[in-house]
């Protein structure tokens, strides 16, 4: 037995591996990487494997960037660990100044947990509170859009309730009011991005006004559902929302943990709908990736309304171990020194042409639904006749012995590679995942043409019209 096999079986018998099928695992020789650099993840065995979705969508500079490793390394020597509860630091310090500095309109207020469940959890809590220390505890129910992913601790999944993935915990999780979700994928009112009207708006507004009254907040993932699949949508659904929420005395929340730090082509997601919430939940890139942290960032209104006076104590009574911790703050500092100085947006904007070329072009291959992209976040579906999630994990299969890891959620296959990724390494992610796709979408439906006559296939005419289409594009131009 070899190393990497050794290792597996360890890992078998000791890891509880998060969002994985354990029986499915077992039957599997999944990688087991060893060290990473840039956008390359490096196996046990030596592979070199492209990470086309930034290690779960956070790693936006690259493995390995020198400046955060020395950020890490020397802030280690130095202090590690204080508790800022009545007292801070100088990383934190500096750290603080610089998000404010970079967060859009008056949010100047920064609140640090370590995850993005976390951070989401200290918003509503904070939420909740403005509105109990204003003297409206009337106002205390949450609002979120169907599909919405905001975490895995309890609260977190009140908000994005899935009862497939949350039926166990159904008894104890207190739900949010739930809005349509704007699936532009599979839009109900039949309507195409260009003549794209926001019907869907219309259940979030009814939402909103029938509860104004008990609403404390409405928390929205913007311009991009993830978890739910990769459900890209109009910026002027954030607009609206905005207005909305100030028309009936509701804040709005931001969970920008996936979206910020440049994956959308702006620093922060908000920035496309030209809007300021009151909260904004921030992390993943906030570190570039490295270290687990994340933050709430609120404006000046909802710090104030925590001041004590001589009639109430209005502490937030709210913390975590590692709040604020010095080594994360020296990696986040560093990661936010790297997105300003070397230009990583006008990166995003050349892979964002790439990206939305090519998934363009993938609608014409039978077996895809449909597809989308922007800045650096690209999607497409694959079809339920054509096996769905069955065929979506074949497609991540073949990547991934052609050195491109991916993984799909249910139908839908994505690219979100890191913001630094060069033109010649994206050319090479969008070969190999185009490969994969027309090996297990196109070969195996144009193979049985040769032994099967055409009423027994499911490869008609006009998927075959489709196919030389699409083959004289990529070929010919």
């Amino acid at each position: 037995m070899n190393r990497t096999e050794t290792l597996r079986g360890k890992d078998i018998s000791h890891f509880w591996h998060p969002y994985t099928d354990i029986n499915s695992l077992e039957q599997k020789e999944f990688p087991i990487i060893e060290k990473a650099e840039g956008v390359y993840l490096i196996d046990t065995e030596g592979h070199r494997l492209l990470d086309g979705i930034s290690s779960w969508w956070c790693v936006n500079l690259g493995h390995s960037h020198p400046d955060i490793v020395g950020a890490i390394r020397k802030q280690s020597g130095i202090l590690q660990n204080s508790i800022t509860a009545g007292m801070s630091h100088t990383k934190v310090i500096r750290l603080s100044e610089k998000i404010a500095t970079i967060a859009p309109g008056n949010l100047s207020r920064v609140y640090y947990a370590s995850d993005g469940a976390s951070s989401v959890e200290a918003a509503m809590r904070i939420s909740l509170q403005y509105w109990w220390n204003r003297g409206m505890k009337e106002k205390r129910k949450m609002i979120s859009l169907s599909g919405g992913y905001h975490g895995d601790t309890l609260g977190c999944v009140g908000l994005g309730y899935i009862n497939r993935f949350h039926r166990s915990v159904e008894h104890v999780v207190r739900k949010s009011i739930t809005a349509e979700s704007p699936h532009c994928f599979r839009c109900r009112y039949h309507r195409k991005p260009e003549d794209c009207e926001l019907e869907c708006f219309a259940s979030m507004e009814k939402a909103i006004v029938e509860n104004a009254d008990s609403a404390a907040a409405v928390i929205v993932e913007p311009v991009c559902q993830g978890a739910a699949g990769m459900r890209i949508y109009p910026p002027e659904y954030i607009s609206r929302l905005r207005k909305l929420c100030d028309e009936n005395a509701v804040l709005l929340i931001l969970d920008e943990i996936a979206v910020g730090f440049g994956r959308t082509g702006r620093m922060f997601a908000s920035e496309l709908a030209r809007i300021v919430p009151d909260m904004m939940c921030i992390g993943k890139g906030l570190t570039g990736g490295t270290l687990p942290m994340s933050a709430v960032v609120a404006s000046e209104e909802i710090y104030d309304a925590f001041r004590s006076d001589s009639r109430m104590d209005r502490t937030f009574y709210h913390g975590h171990t590692f709040c604020g911790n010095p080594i994360a703050a020296a990696a986040a500092c560093a990661a936010i020194e790297v997105y300003e100085r070397d230009n990583v947006l006008e990166n995003v904007e050349m892979l964002a042409e790439m990206l939305s070329e090519a998934f363009r072009r993938y609608r014409s291959i039978p077996g895809v639904h449909g597809s989308t992209a922007l800045g650096c976040m690209s999607a497409l579906e694959i079809s339920e006749d054509n096996g769905g999630a069955r065929t979506a994990l074949a497609i991540a299969d073949t990547a991934l012995r052609n050195g491109l890891f991916i993984r799909p959620l249910g139908p839908v296959l994505y690219l979100w590679p890191p913001l630094v990724t060069t033109r010649m390494e994206m050319e090479t992610m969008l070969h190999i995942f185009e490969e994969a796709l027309i090996k297990n979408l196109l070969q195996k439906q144009i193979h049985p043409l040769q032994n099967q006559n055409e009423k027994s296939n499911s490869f008609n005419s006009i998927d075959r019209r489709k196919y030389l289409n699409y083959t004289n594009r990529m070929f010919h131009g």
